[in-house]
């Protein structure tokens, strides 16, 4: 593993395609900001029990348009609160994309991810080379990496901790 190497991995949850904001975090939820009770409501509509299913840490799956709609940034951090290490998915909507990596979330453009992997896979990421690997080496997938700056974010932990680290108390 070289050191640009950012590894994550767990069992999958798969959803489908057009995931909205709404579906993310229903609205309703907005008045919180504590992530942690974000974390509970995360997935709701579509996947009830999802915080509990989530909490052990899992790599969330979807088809086309993840994250479309309005552009709330509490749906990266229900989702990163919950317990998903990374989302993969065939495209997202670009709002969404990068709240995620700004807090911290990877993901992931997969072409292709929804039709090889299946719920409750394992699967490993290098989000810095884009390798994905299904059940320990029965399939290997290629995503689009993750580089640069926003590479340096993610591994941060998020945009707040990156700017912490570079530029220390001088921004408080």
């Amino acid at each position: 593993m070289g050191s640009g190497d950012f590894i994550v991995e767990g069992l999958v949850i798969k959803v489908g395609d057009n995931i909205d904001t709404d579906v993310i975090i229903p609205a309703r939820y907005l008045v919180y900001t504590d992530p942690s009770i974000l974390a509970k409501h995360a997935m709701e509509p579509l996947i009830p029990n999802f915080f509990e299913k989530a909490s052990k840490g899992v790599i969330l799956v979807a088809g086309r348009g993840f994250g479309m709609g309005s552009s709330r940034e509490q749906a990266a951090i229900a989702l990163k609160a919950a317990g998903v290490r990374a989302v993969l998915a065939e495209s997202f909507a670009r709002i969404f994309y990068r709240n995620a990596i700004n807090n911290g979330l990877p993901v992931l453009v997969v072409p292709g991810i929804s039709r090889e992997v299946n719920d409750s896979d394992f699967v490993r990421v290098n989000v810095g080379t884009g390798e994905v690997v299904v059940n320990n080496g029965q399939k290997v997938l290629r995503a689009r990496p993750i580089t640069g700056m926003a590479l340096e974010i993610l591994m941060s932990g998020g945009l707040l901790e990156y700017v912490k680290s570079r530029y220390g108390s001088r921004i408080m």
